[in-house]
């Protein structure tokens, strides 16, 4: 078996599952957020009173903080009230961060299990060798209400990557470049299981910036055999009684693909599917408006630190507003320390609190009509951002920092 497959066995009592087989399966964490937890608690209250196990369901205030609307507080009231009348302890809730950022720093994602939320991109954690995937509200509920939940076994293509990324290529490009390759509905219930060499020498960072973006070709989940960088990260955070898996050397794949990277330039997604990817070169000079870094995908602080790389010493073009927002409270700590906050006001971006920010346009930089945004967000959707007459470009942090200093989409290394 592979590793999706050893862990779903393992999850639902099982010697071995194959692919198409149904199975009941035991979570291990369940997380939900302020725009998810409301209806997963109204779907929860008219099937149980209370929640399986507290100390295992994890709630996140990240989308909407501070609520910027009505609606949003009370989404926030109501969560309150319920993280308050069921014991749930690991709440987080005054500006923490974005939770798939905040649960890993808090030591709770292991390899080895099997995690769920309300969340497309709870695929993130695969970067830690756990079964990670998202789900919608009513399944949700079920699983607050009986810690349990049911999976196909999905097929797996295994994802080869050998070589070493050059200066200003990250894990951004890579994964785009694979999206480009597979399509964005290429993987649709498949399992991406990565290796290779650029797998294998990647940091927790980079790899956390791959899984998370499985979801993109449709994949239901990223995954990948923890290296000694992940071992490391958990070691600093005292992250213990884990049960590390590895694919079996004859384990079976639906498909495999091979990337080698050694020549691999910075990748843009062009507007508006996250597949339509081109790299920089072809897409030098298209104006922008506006530039964002942050998110889940690449708020982290390798990320902010290639930013300040790009700005210091520089300014943001006059007609650009560049927009940053570290991923979580102890980046912005660290990004503080580092005096990468300095390089960044200096260049006239503007700095928010942690969260998910202008990621789903719900809540700062919102674009206008006919606005156009490089971002270094996950998604570039009709709408994502804002207006449905806007657009949306994906870029890694430096692309994005060169362009918001040009005033168009800009290869950094021209610089």
């Amino acid at each position: 078996m592979n590793i999706t497959e050893k862990i779903l066995a393992k999850s639902s009592g099982s010697r071995e599952v194959h692919p198409g087989e149904i199975i009941e399966s035991r979570v291990d964490l369940a997380m939900s957020h302020d725009g998810t937890s409301p209806p997963t608690i109204n779907t929860f209250r008219k099937i149980a009173d209370k929640v399986w196990d507290p100390d295992k369901i994890a709630i996140v205030f990240d989308h909407n903080i501070p609520a910027n609307n009505i609606g949003s507080a009370e989404f926030q009231k109501i969560t309150r009230e319920f993280v308050k009348t069921q014991g749930i302890k690991k709440f987080f809730a005054h500006g923490e961060g974005i939770c798939h950022q905040v649960l890993p720093e808090k030591g709770l994602i292991k390899p080895g299990s099997v995690v769920v939320g309300a969340d497309s991109h709870t695929c993130t954690y695969g970067a830690f060798g756990a079964f990670a995937t998202g789900m919608g509200a009513t399944d949700m509920a079920m699983v607050f209400a009986t810690g349990k939940t049911w999976f196909m076994i999905p097929e797996t293509y295994e994802i080869t990557v050998n070589g070493m990324l050059k200066s200003y290529v990250t894990s951004k490009d890579l994964i785009l470049n694979i999206i480009s390759t597979i399509g964005s509905f290429g993987a649709t219930y498949k399992a991406l299981e990565f290796n290779g060499e650029t797998i294998e020498n990647m940091d927790v960072s980079g790899r956390m910036t791959m899984c998370n973006m499985a979801v993109e070709c449709g994949a239901k989940n990223g995954i990948m055999e923890p290296n000694k960088a992940t071992l490391n990260y958990l070691k600093e955070l005292n992250v213990s009684s884990f049960e590390i898996l590895n694919s079996d050397k004859d384990s079976n794949y639906e498909k495999n693909y091979s990337f080698e990277v050694n020549e691999l330039e910075p990748q843009i997604a062009c507007p508006h599917n996250v597949d339509n990817v081109y790299p920089v070169s072809e897409v030098n000079g298209a104006g922008i408006d506006q530039a964002f870094i942050g998110s889940c995908t690449n708020g982290r602080l390798g990320d902010l630190k290639l930013a300040a790389q790009v700005l210091n010493g520089r300014k943001v073009h006059e007609d650009v507003r560049l927009i940053i927002v570290p991923a979580s409270k102890e980046i912005y700590h660290d990004a503080l320390k580092l005096g990468l906050i300095d390089i960044f006001l200096d260049s006239d971006a503007i700095i928010c609190n942690p969260g998910c920010g202008p990621c789903l346009g719900a809540h700062m930089g919102v674009l206008g009509e006919g606005e156009v945004c490089v971002s270094t967000t996950n998604r570039n959707f009709v709408g994502r951002m804002g207006d449905p007459k806007s657009e949306v470009y994906l870029a890694n942090p430096a692309v994005v920092a060169a362009s918001a200093i040009a005033g168009e989409i800009k290869d950094p290394r021209e610089l």
